[in-house]
């Protein structure tokens, strides 16, 4: 969308605000309103100031002055707002050196992107994310110095067969059969088809939605694919939809990776290929329809399969869906249509749609950074021919020990995900694409912020193991 077509949809649609957004180094979506007079053509060029200070990992208090520029592609009127309001995502550049600021993940998914460009591989990469989210009726939690404790509750829960609400009506689920029920059991099509709805208000192509696997409220949309840059701004977009539609209807969404303990967690995986020159350059007969720049990429992934974690799997949580029999991927494989395997090639029709899935990605940190982070650890597996070696085409999950322990596996924790970065990210840095600033702010913050904060709390679990020691 060019600046004069978003300055007509504000106009059409009556803007009286304009919603500038960005979302931090840690996935969370920040965001400050202006007048609608003050929404001219300049503002594309010059921008906005505000206070970096006060956003996690970014700049100190002695060099706080940021600057946003509305990126005029992203526009799209919030469905939510009770007075009309566009919306934009932006650009942060720092005023001092006129440059991206390279703590802001927008920014380096745009460098990614130039990496691509200057290395000749290709033009574009594209993503499809796809992230799953729970929707609960109610969840309270707590972590003081006393005690600790979460609590949820869904109506679809199997938990509550048993309840006494004067009319209990049954047709809860089961653990792992919420696979496509029909109603009544599937309580929540109404709700996700307005979430779909708002989505299509804010200018999102979807393709379908379903219930998910999980019992209590697991869900997923389908939407259509994005560039390195635009797929972010799509998942921001998601999640806003997603928790306001469930808030209006007095109800709680999360896209905590595990919020559960004893059925499937929520994953965001991620399909990808690169194009050049107008044609998907991951087409080929080497395997599964694959090229060998495919089958390189994909070596590229699996060899910086644990590091590639502290950026695609980037909470404590993640590692709690992380673990055999939940249909997560615990180990770093590829094969075509083999959903426990890391990598996954689908079965789709014709050269334009050839694609390799990861699937060990969630959606509790910066989208921006998922598909940076693919998309520099395919170029280096294209640039070195990193051979991934050959395909697993059996069930994973069903393999003997000894053949089990052949295949390289994923992290069991953000701490040991990190210590894997810090050892292995030149393939991240290379063109400056993820600058050390940039690792060594995010890097710091979560060592400190989550690791060593989870490290020194008692788990509940333990007073029912220990407490009687």
């Amino acid at each position: 969308m060019s600046v004069e077509k978003a300055l007509q949809l504000a106009k059409d649609h009556g803007a009286k605000y304009v919603d500038i957004m960005f979302g931090d180094m840690f996935g969370t979506l920040q965001h400050f309103t202006i007048v609608a007079r003050r929404l001219e053509a300049s503002l594309f060029e010059e921008g906005l100031p505000f206070d970096g200070s006060s956003i996690r990992g970014w700049q100190g208090i002695e060099k706080s002055d940021m600057n946003i520029k509305p990126d005029a592609s992203t526009a799209f009127i919030d469905p939510f707002r009770e007075q009309p309001t566009i919306c934009f995502f932006g650009d942060v550049y720092d005023p001092r050196t006129g440059q991206r600021y390279n703590r802001d993940p927008r920014s380096v998914a745009h460098k990614a992107l130039a990496y691509l460009k200057q290395s000749g591989i290709g033009d574009v990469a594209y993503f499809g994310p796809e992230p799953e989210f729970f929707i609960f009726d109610s969840v309270r939690f707590a972590s003081e110095p006393r005690g600790a404790f979460y609590h949820i509750d869904s109506e679809e829960a199997p938990w509550n067969s048993g309840v006494d609400t004067g009319v209990n009506l049954g047709q809860q689920i089961k653990h792992k059969q919420g696979y496509f029920p029909a109603t009544p059991t599937d309580r929540l099509m109404d709700l996700r088809s307005e979430i779909t709805t708002n989505m299509q208000t804010m200018g999102m192509e979807v393709d379908l939605h379903h219930h998910e696997v999980a019992s209590p409220g697991q869900c997923e949309i389908g939407i259509k694919f994005g560039t390195a840059v635009t797929a972010g701004d799509l998942v921001h977009q998601y999640k806003y939809a997603v928790k306001n539609t469930c808030f209006q209807h007095g109800k709680t969404a999360t896209f905590m990776p595990k919020p559960m303990f004893g059925d499937n967690g929520s994953g965001m995986h991620c399909h990808t290929s690169v194009w050049k020159g107008g044609k998907n350059i991951y087409a080929g007969n080497v395997y599964a329809k694959l090229s060998q720049e495919a089958v390189w990429a994909i070596g590229g992934i699996i060899k910086h399969g644990r590091s590639i974690q502290a950026l695609t799997n980037p909470s404590l949580n993640s590692y709690r869906r992380l673990v055999p029999h939940y249909e997560a991927p615990v180990n770093l494989a590829y094969s075509a249509g083999n959903r426990s395997a890391s990598i996954r090639i689908p079965n789709v029709n014709g050269d334009k749609a050839r694609r390799f899935e990861f699937r060990c990605p969630d959606s509790s940190g910066s989208p921006y950074l998922v598909t940076a982070a693919i998309l520099m650890a395919s170029i280096d597996g294209i640039k070195n021919k990193i051979d991934p070696g050959l395909p697993m085409d059996k069930n994973i999950y069903d393999l003997p020990a000894e053949e089990l322990a052949k295949i390289p596996s994923t992290c069991d924790s953000l701490g040991q995900a990190i210590e894997e970065l810090e050892k292995d990210k030149a393939w991240l840095t290379a063109g400056d694409v993820f600058s050390e600033d940039f690792l060594d702010a995010y890097l710091s913050y979560k060592k400190v912020n989550e690791v060593e904060a989870a490290r020194f709390r008692p788990n509940p679990l333990e007073y029912q193991l220990y407490y009687d020691c």
